[in-house]
């Protein structure tokens, strides 16, 4: 299908959905299991496209690695087939590709990997041509950047002679990603020491225990139905496979989301989800949850209320522009994005109301941006709207959209 309209509900909306396994809880178990020698027992993997990616990949005996579109599995799998000293050429598509890897490589090289590009210096394609430890094995990485790089350096430490001490400068972006990590790292028996004043990790050098090991779902799904709820004039959903004490980062959705007018309560089988009032205004810092951000902005201009965004830079390296992508679709549904200089604050507001015409629907292109596309699929509570290449959800979420038509029309 080229795209989707999705229609405002006919009738109040009372569902169950059991929501996609977590994409980035199963990459880590992947790349975790893997240096058990695949001895473990892993549940609910995700059907992600990404997760799809990583599996493949991790048992394919061919050179040539590529990881299509996908970030995580881009940086995860360079730091495992690095240190485990594996000749392969990492490769994506042209977008994954324009991302950059830098950070990642010097860090791996300080350690004593064999890296070469192959085109542009910092990207991807790149060879890796083993692995001979250097005996260094302290090294600086920038902390403000991708959590995915320090992930990526953690889960492979353990397998170093000396383990590995990290040293994060600047800032910490997504800092609860680097914990869910370590969480993952303890189930299957690797122990570490975390300093977050001094900006230090230290793993030492030691042996993953095989372990099974269940996924829990995903909060970044999650975050849709969230939106959903806020957005439809009568909404009570429960999503099914959610912890209240969850690794994952983008549980931050239940705070952002009570200010907008959704309120959780946790089940013996999930969180269910109910209207309550919204307020008009108010800030929040993405840093730790930016892959939400765009579903806010989405859904705080439908719903009209402003708010004040911080924490977003690192969107500017995503699948697409994801900040580039919000200014040019939000106006679309009559909202803004506004960049308040020079201290990287944004305002997302509604300007105007959505067109409700039918024959002019809003058309949200989607920058082959998985979330791009889940995002702006909520405003349809409150008005028609045209989704262009909804494939694209396949990447983290394959079955939102048959998910979707158990609350409303989607054609």
């Amino acid at each position: 299908m080229k795209s989707v309209i999705v229609h405002p509900p006919s009738q109040p909306i009372r569902a169950e959905i059991r929501l996609a396994s977590s994409k980035s809880e199963s990459n880590r178990a992947l790349i975790i299991n893997a240096l058990t020698q695949f001895k473990g027992q892993l549940e609910n993997l995700s059907t992600a496209r990404d997760t799809q990616t990583m599996m493949r990949l991790l048992q394919s005996p061919e050179m040539v690695a590529d990881v299509l579109d996908a970030g995580t599995t881009m940086r995860f799998l360079t730091a495992y087939f690095a240190v485990t000293g594996q000749h392969k050429i990492m490769t994506g598509t042209p977008r994954m590709c324009e991302r950059p890897i830098g950070i990642l490589v010097d860090a791996l090289r300080v350690l004593g990997a064999t890296v070469t590009y192959r085109q542009k210096e910092g990207y991807p394609p790149m060879e890796l041509n083993g692995f001979q430890y250097s005996g260094q094995n302290r090294v600086q990485i920038r902390g403000d950047v991708s959590s995915q790089y320090i992930s990526a350096l953690l889960m492979v430490g353990p397998l170093l002679p000396e383990g590995i001490t990290l040293e994060l400068t600047g800032d910490i972006g997504s800092r609860p990603y680097i914990e869910m990590t370590l969480q993952q790292m303890i189930a299957f028996g690797v122990t570490h020491e975390a300093d977050w004043e001094t900006k230090t990790i230290h793993v030492p050098a030691q042996q993953y225990t095989p372990t099974q090991y269940a996924v829990e779902s995903d909060w970044s799904g999650a975050s849709y139905w969230y939106s959903l709820v806020a957005l439809a004039q009568d909404a009570e959903v429960e999503l099914l496979g959610l912890k209240e004490n969850s690794l994952q980062g983008d549980s931050a959705i239940v705070q952002i989301m009570e200010r907008m007018g959704v309120k959780s309560v946790y089940t013996k089988r999930g969180v269910l989800l109910t209207k309550i009032p919204a307020e008009k205004a108010f800030a929040w810092d993405f840093t730790d949850c930016p892959d939400l951000a765009q579903t806010v902005a989405a859904c705080a201009v439908a719903a009209g209320i402003e708010v004040t965004m911080t924490g977003i830079e690192s969107l500017k390296i995503k699948e697409t522009d994801r900040v580039g992508a919000l200014q040019a679709e939000l106006p679309k549904i009559g909202g803004e994005l506004v960049e308040l200089e020079p201290n990287h604050t944004y305002i997302v507001r509604r300007k105007m109301e959505i067109n409700t015409d039918a024959l002019t629907l809003p058309v949200i292109e989607t920058y082959d941006d998985h979330r791009m596309a889940m995002a702006f699929a909520p405003v349809g509570m409150a008005a028609p709207i045209k989704i262009s290449e909804p494939h694209v959800v396949a990447k983290s979420y394959p079955s939102f959209w048959e998910d979707l038509k158990k609350v409303t029309a989607v054609d």
